[in-house]
């Protein structure tokens, strides 16, 4: 499989590491230095994009994608505003598109168990959720998409809660969501339940980003000969 990089950062340099040692071809490669190359002739020297780059240039990076007919893995996050317009036109257009917030077989994981917990905690009532996520300084966006994922995963399962809200800021029936940066930190998500009587604590800590540049070589493998607009539920068949 050729491969283009789209975001040449430290992530981009683990999915370099996995793909190679997976048999495939970095074919190009994209950073903010040589914007200027994702070209329609040159992205179409790929059989798959993979693209973590940053939330200000993510759509743009995207729809080159899309308009040259190159299937694209993405795993930038922070620009979720636009996603449904994207998914459309992935799903109406003559490729793919594969999004997640995050690419980790864990992490995934840890959101299906999180909501049979929240789903346990809906029937019994009496519970407060809170969310906890420590990401590396890097990253630009917060709360971390992974976290925005929790928290919207609880709301759908948990009547009284109606969404969320980054601390310092507080709303009632919404999930308080305090978002730390610490040099060198892959990424730590805790999902706290609390009340009277105790205190759950339900916690996923990457020890490397290695995780989460295997999944997004998968998702890359995954897309290849299809068309639409694919999650992880897919790729782990998960209903």
């Amino acid at each position: 499989m050729k491969i283009a990089l789209i975001g040449y950062g430290k992530m981009g340099h683990e999915i370099e590491a996995a793909a190679l040692e997976r048999n495939h071809q970095i074919v190009l490669t994209i950073d903010r230095d040589n914007q200027n190359d994702l070209t329609f002739d040159n992205i179409r020297k790929a059989d798959v994009a993979i693209e973590f780059s940053t939330p200000h240039t993510v759509f743009q990076n995207i729809m080159v994608c899309l308009e040259a007919g190159v299937p694209v893995v993405v795993g930038t996050t922070g620009w979720l505003d636009k996603l449904e317009e994207i998914k459309a036109i992935a799903n109406n257009g003559k490729t793919s598109l594969f999004y997640a917030s995050n690419y980790s077989i864990g992490v995934n994981l840890y959101f299906r168990l999180n909501k049979i917990l929240a789903n346990y905690f809906n029937s019994v009532k009496g519970y407060s959720a809170a969310i906890k996520e420590i990401h590396h300084t890097q990253k630009l966006d917060a709360p971390s998409g992974t976290a925005i994922t929790m928290a919207q995963i609880i709301t759908e399962s948990i009547d009284e809660i109606t969404g969320w809200t980054l601390l310092p800021e507080r709303v009632e029936n919404k999930i308080p969501i305090e978002a730390v940066r610490v040099a060198n930190i892959p990424g730590t998500h805790s999902v706290i339940f609390d009340s009277e009587q105790d205190e759950i604590i339900f916690v996923h800590r990457a020890k490397s980003r290695r995780g989460f540049a295997l999944g997004a070589v998968l998702a890359g493998e995954f897309l290849i000969g299809k068309k639409g607009f694919f999650t992880m539920d897919d790729l782990l068949k998960i209903e």
